[in-house]
């Protein structure tokens, strides 16, 4: 009933509709984002891992952090799961969850926020002190409606607060999101930018950089990840943090749910890792098979939800294809789609794809046939606690313990 109705309701009454609700929840709530210093991440791949990276530079200096991002809310240190499947919630949750960081005493809250969430006005009558991207590439291209839509909903942000902009220089789109005006603007890269990344070793236990002759290492791994430090870097400085101080707050850092995670670590290594577009998922491949060289890659293989960017199926299963030995196709989020449909599609390009749309069963398999000194990559979902299947219904699931139970059944 709901998508009938959004269907045939004429487009000036939806956009009226999502521009007073922001209004309503901050009227509501008081308007809490006047009183606390609001920093939101947007971009295609890194938000969550930067929002963690920024908050844990902020705590380390002794400030009162909340967090807002998909997989948690987080008021100075009491944590709530977000179990909506929505990185950017509603209006109303949005303005509650300021106020609660505000009653909190919180002086900063950093909100990850999404395409979705700027189209339907989620980011309006919040007053960004700061406002980020980590990076830009093909996403939400049927919802938007085409890649320069999707662009602009993310400009949006920038368009609409002028205090700091931080940018990563190294982006193809770099030009666009510099284009708007604003109070101050700093820029990061590694081949490019204000603050940049020299000297970058990674390994199994993270990566080494120097920015302005000051020595970093994080421990997560993966390259891509240099640059989330990067961003966390940039908006410490911009809020008058040294550099020997953010530093001594990164090093602490030691991973995000769901992110390059690994759950297993012998006979054999298994990751699970949220990546869902093509961009992400050929850098979590590249990093494993560089900085951990297994005899083998074995992933598990989803796609994006059904119903959404259908486009990226058979781009993700070619991306597989190229880069690991052995591939099993699986269920994900197929929402109301056939998912052996989706698999299929998945499948197209891939050459002797194992097919398995049970996805218990095809973790199963994945490490059943792993052998010491391989890596299996489980990907799509992360710590996502759900499975969404037809009618509107959900499956509780966490990759992550599905691997630990299955693995006990064969070790």
């Amino acid at each position: 009933m709901i998508k009938i109705l959004r269907k045939i309701t004429p487009k000036f009454v939806l956009s009226g509709y999502h521009r007073i609700l922001p209004f309503l929840g901050a009227l509501v709530y008081r308007f809490p984002a006047k009183k606390i210093k609001v920093i939101g991440v947007t971009g295609t791949n890194g938000k969550t891992t930067t929002v963690e990276m920024i908050s844990t530079v902020l705590r380390g200096q002794g400030f009162k952090v909340a967090v807002m991002s998909s997989i948690k809310f987080d008021i100075n240190g009491k944590i709530e799961p977000n179990l909506l499947k929505m990185t950017m919630p509603g209006r109303f949750t949005i303005q509650k969850t300021i106020r609660n960081a505000v009653n909190s005493g919180c002086e900063y809250i950093i909100i990850e926020v999404t395409s979705e969430g700027i189209k339907q006005f989620r980011h309006l009558c919040i007053d960004f002190d700061i406002v980020a991207i980590t990076n830009l590439s093909p996403e939400h291209i049927e919802s938007h409606g085409g890649f320069e839509n999707y662009k602009n909903a993310k400009g949006e942000l920038f368009k609409s607060n002028s205090n700091i902009h931080i940018l990563n220089s190294d982006d193809d789109h770099f030009d666009f999101f510099s284009s708007f005006s604003a109070k101050k603007k700093y820029s990061y890269g590694v081949d490019s930018g204000d603050i940049r990344a020299l000297d970058i070793k990674t390994d199994v236990a993270g990566s080494m950089f120097k920015v302005d002759g000051v020595d970093f290492k994080i421990s997560i791994p993966g390259g891509f990840n240099v640059y989330n430090a990067l961003m966390a870097i940039s908006v410490g400085l911009s809020l008058g943090l040294s550099l020997k101080d953010i530093n001594k707050s990164l090093s602490v850092v030691s991973g995000v749910e769901g992110r390059m995670e690994e759950v297993i670590d012998s006979p054999f290594r298994v990751f699970v890792d949220y990546a869902f577009t093509p961009n992400a998922l050929e850098k979590v491949y590249q990093t494993i098979r560089k900085d951990f060289k297994p005899n083998k890659m074995i992933c598990v293989l989803g796609a994006c939800g059904g119903g959404r960017d259908k486009w990226k199926r058979p781009v993700l299963g070619k991306i597989a294809s190229d880069n690991c030995d052995s591939i099993i196709i699986t269920n994900e989020d197929p929402y109301d789609e056939d998912p052996i449909d989706i698999i299929d599609q998945v499948a197209k390009d891939v050459k002797d794809p194992i097919k398995i749309e049970d996805r218990r069963e095809a973790i199963n398999k994945s490490i059943s046939i792993a052998k010491s000194g391989d890596c299996v990559i489980i990907t799509g979902k992360g710590c996502e606690p759900w499975i969404c299947v037809a009618d509107g219904k959900k499956i509780a699931w966490d990759d992550r313990q599905v691997v630990r139970e299955e693995i006990a059944k064969i070790l």
